[in-house]
């Protein structure tokens, strides 16, 4: 088994396109075309694998649409480990405008799962022998899965001595931390919902996500804040990354190609300001991408120097 697993409850085959311009009523001919396979999970895997991380992915399929997403994280090197629904797995839709460089995305709500349907990604986890060293859950839940899922898989996790890693949104973040994780990525959105309240400042965020690790529910926070930059918080230490200065083509797949260095570099043990540093300049390598086609390494190694850090 893989040192590193990802779980997707919700995930998706990403199509994208670019037309010149996004107007009513007429038909709008794209003039490129493009297919990836989606969901925060599947995309951290995607980018493990790329910087020579050992992962599999943990994902739903059903119909057509599942059978092509599995053809799609095959063609990537990832490994799948999937079960079956019985509504089609979701696709959704990116559109670029030439005209001004405006990303507009489309996400679609997916099938509703039963309750014997998200049970067996419980069942499959809890069943893998041996078990991975970092489990991933990324992304929203379908309909019909209880807010709380993130926090059985986490508590799956925490039962065969795995650190269990969160990237999600509202109430299935809230109650994952509840229940007690190891390292959140939230965005500023995300950050703001859980903490319930509006900080001014990168200085204010920093306190918020000091005072969550101090409650003793989750160990390590990386903050992904857009302009203000992003931080690294544990008990111990602060780490703070000014925003790469760049023309970004495109936001698709930010958080996932930070979230993605982050977790190889962690499971390679190497130093938390490496693994941050990483991350910072995979983030950034993937605004240069459209669609979601998420960071080129290529990309990852020559930002990678111009990331500087500040220590708390």
């Amino acid at each position: 088994m893989s040192d590193i697993v990802t779980i997707t409850p919700n995930p998706a085959v990403d199509v994208s396109t670019t037309v010149e311009r996004i107007v009513p009523v007429a038909k709008l001919r794209g003039t490129t075309q493009r297919r990836d396979p989606g969901g925060g999970g599947i995309n951290v895997a995607r980018v493990i694998t790329r910087l020579g991380g050992d992962v599999a992915a943990l994902y739903p399929v059903g119909g057509p649409t599942g059978v092509l997403l599995r053809q799609l994280v095959d063609t990537e090197g990832v490994s799948s480990l999937t079960w079956t629904t019985a509504e089609d797995t979701r696709e959704d839709f990116f559109v670029q405008e030439r005209a001004t460089g405006q990303p507009y995305r489309f996400i679609l709500p997916g099938p509703a799962l039963t309750e014997p349907e998200w049970q067996a990604g419980l069942a499959l986890l809890g069943g893998l022998d041996p078990f991975p060293r970092f489990v991933v859950g990324s992304g929203s839940l379908p309909r019909g899965v209880p807010a709380d899922y993130y926090a059985r898989l986490a508590a799956v996790a925490r039962a065969r001595g795995a650190q269990f890693i969160l990237d999600t949104s509202g109430p299935a973040l809230a109650a994952a931390v509840a229940g007690g994780v190891d390292l959140i990525k939230p965005s500023l959105h995300e950050m703001r919902d859980l903490v319930g309240g509006e900080p001014s400042d990168a200085t204010a965020w920093e306190q918020a996500a000091r005072i969550l690790i101090m409650n003793g529910k989750v160990g390590m926070i990386a903050l992904t804040m857009g302009h203000l930059g992003a931080l690294l918080v544990t008990p111990e230490r602060v780490l703070r990354a000014q925003p790469l200065t760049m023309v970004p083509v495109n936001a698709v797949g930010a958080g996932d190609s930070f979230l993605g260095a982050l977790v190889a570099k962690l499971a390679a043990s190497e130093p938390l300001e490496d693994a941050f540093r990483f991350a910072v300049a995979a983030g950034a390598a993937a605004l240069l991408r459209t669609g979601t086609a998420l960071c080129d390494p290529a990309d990852v190694s020559r930002l990678l120097a111009d990331v500087r850090l500040e220590t708390a």
